[in-house]
């Protein structure tokens, strides 16, 4: 966890303050417990000169006297360090004071003091001890002991109001201490803000700091900083866009690669291709990304050469998106720092354009030369001889008539297509009952239903909302999608024609049969010109294979939709979706 500068200094400040107060308590303490030791050694040392002068004689007489005026505990020691003579009535089997610190200094240096440890007491006892002479010669020694208790007393009340001085200093130390450390940290914090913002990218003009030191020095460095560092991101931040605006905006995918051979970076262009975001690619691999064998061999084909590589690549299995990649290296790059550029154009369109192209012109060319050799050939046999028998020439003019009406409805197919694709068909819109359109459709098959032996059931509720729709059109959209019902139904099979109001409020027109059916991974193909299921079937029941790509277009030029569902050997369903037609009440539709 950081401290902050503002802590530390007034922490600092703080220790400091604490010692030097707690160390100028601890000297006063200590020079007055040593002052008044020594004003009662040398008060101790005046009674016991006094005392020396006397007698010994007079001393043991007066003893108890002399150590009252001395306020003293007085003992008289003879010259071998026995006690004759205690002014405590306590002292008992004091023992021999030859040897006593006081003694021994009374006898080698004339006086002699000590200080020890009183357990009858409990406290200190100061001894002064001065010698007894006759002539040249100790006769004795005189000794006066007083307790320091006294000494502590009087410390502990000078402690106690030096104490409250102490605190009183100690808070004004503080004080100082946090002006001090706020005079000193103030601009550090206003240069530390200032950064802040600049770091964020928000720059808040320049950086006010009136102080002459080197943190006013600091300030006016930041600020110069500063103003260089605008206005290169100034330049940079317009470069930036300008590329990042060419980068986003290109229809093509680009994707660049680091020194690692990681993805660095996408623009737009190819998360719309891939539906992926940056963030799902960003720091894999291509092969981590991809999975694509053909993009990976091409990767290492250009790391192998450092030339630029091109490469086509399709990547899904169902509907395979088709891409043109580009690989080459980024120009300007620092060798250890060499990335490299994949742009990638989606040609899935162009390459399914030129498969309808080609499928376009190889059915056309078949569906054409199917009946027009057919003619040829009838033709060729009529102009042989064939004429002459009036039977057969009729039968083979039937023939010839057959075909040709197939041809006419299949170029009467690829105009209605070709027209409705290029929005060359206008729609007459008017307001219609699906049940009426619906009557009229099944009226012009019901010779076929007949025919075929075909039950059929309809219902279409009579509350049914109507539908803006051509009526031409729309009578097109349900005979195409009912002769195929009943083309592809076999004879004693069954149609079901409903209608409902579909969750979205649209109506679903359901055209159902009891036919063959469709295999399931052939439904997302019709609707495709020229498909057919059972090309062979479709031909000899006269389908051209346009009939529900027609139905597809005028659905969406109607703003609707069909959509197909069957099942092998069971029977197919198509439901057609009409937009409704409602009228608000201020009488706009």
């Amino acid at each position: 966890m950081k401290i902050r500068l503002f802590y530390k200094l007034f922490a600092t400040f703080l220790a400091i303050g604490v010692l030097a107060v707690a160390a100028a308590g601890w000297l006063i303490e200590h020079q007055l417990r040593s002052g008044l030791t020594r004003w009662i050694e040398g008060d101790l040392t005046s009674h016991a000169r006094i005392i020396t002068l006397m007698p010994p004689e007079d001393i043991r007489r007066n003893h108890r006297s002399l150590a009252e005026r001395s306020r003293a505990r007085l003992t008289l020691v003879d010259a071998a360090g026995r006690v004759t003579v205690d002014s405590d009535p306590q002292a008992r089997n004091t023992g021999n004071h030859l040897h006593r610190t006081e003694i021994e200094e009374a006898r080698l240096k004339g006086m002699g003091t000590a200080i020890r440890y009183s357990r009858t007491l409990r406290t200190d006892m100061l001894y002064v001890a001065l010698p007894l002479t006759r002539g040249a010669a100790i006769a004795g020694y005189v000794r006066l002991a007083r307790p320091l208790s006294a000494v502590e007393n009087s410390v502990n009340e000078f402690r106690s109001s030096i104490l409250y001085i102490l605190l009183l200093i100690l808070m004004l130390s503080m004080l100082i201490a946090l002006a001090f450390s706020l005079r000193i940290v103030s601009p550090i914090w206003e240069m530390l803000e200032f950064t802040e913002k600049v770091r964020h990218g928000r720059i808040p003009g320049r950086l006010l700091i009136e102080s002459r030191d080197e943190i006013g020095e600091l300030a006016d460095h930041l600020n110069e900083m500063v103003s260089t560092l605008q206005e290169k991101i100034r330049i940079a931040d317009a470069e930036r866009g300008k590329l990042a605006s060419a980068f986003a905006g290109m229809a093509e995918g680009v994707l660049v690669l680091d020194d690692r051979h990681r993805i660095e970076s996408v623009n737009r262009g190819l998360e719309e291709m891939l539906r992926l975001t940056s963030g799902e690619l960003a720091g894999k691999t291509l092969l981590e990304s991809f999975r694509n064998l053909a993009l990976q061999d091409a990767w290492e084909r250009f790391r192998k050469t450092g030339s630029t590589v091109f490469e086509e690549i399709a990547l899904g299995e169902e509907r395979p998106l088709i891409l043109d990649v580009t690989i080459s290296a980024i120009e300007g790059a620092a060798d250890e720092a060499r990335k490299t550029m994949l742009v990638f154009h989606d040609v899935t369109r162009l390459k399914k354009l030129e498969r309808i192209r080609a499928d376009f012109v190889a059915n056309v060319t078949h569906e054409i030369k199917t009946p027009l050799t057919a003619i040829i050939g009838f033709v060729e046999t009529l102009q042989a001889g064939a004429v002459e028998n009036r039977d057969t020439a009729l039968r083979f003019l039937a023939i010839l008539h057959e075909h040709a009406l197939r041809l006419n409805r299949l170029l009467e197919d690829l105009l209605t297509l070709s027209a409705i694709e290029m929005g060359d068909t206008p729609l007459h819109l008017e307001t219609l009952k699906m049940a009426d359109a619906v009557d009229a459709a099944l009226t012009i098959l019901d010779v076929r239903l007949q025919e075929k032996n075909l039950s059929l059931s309809k219902d279409i509720p009579p509350d049914l909302p109507p539908i803006r729709a051509d009526r031409d059109r729309l009578a097109q959209i349900l005979l195409n999608v009912l002769d195929n019902a009943v083309k592809f139904t076999p004879p004693g099979g069954a149609l079901a024609v409903t209608a409902a109001t579909g969750d979205g409020g649209e109506v679903v027109l359901r055209i159902a049969d009891t036919g063959v059916g469709i295999p399931r991974g052939e439904i997302p193909r019709l609707g495709e010109r020229f498909y057919r299921v059972d090309r062979t079937r479709s031909r000899e029941l006269g389908g051209t294979g346009l009939g529900l790509s027609i139905v597809k277009h005028l659905m969406m030029a109607h703003g609707g939709r069909m959509q197909i569902d069957s099942t092998l050997g069971h029977g197919t369903t198509v439901s057609l979706y009409f937009q409704t037609w409602k009228e608000s009440p201020d009488g706009k539709n």
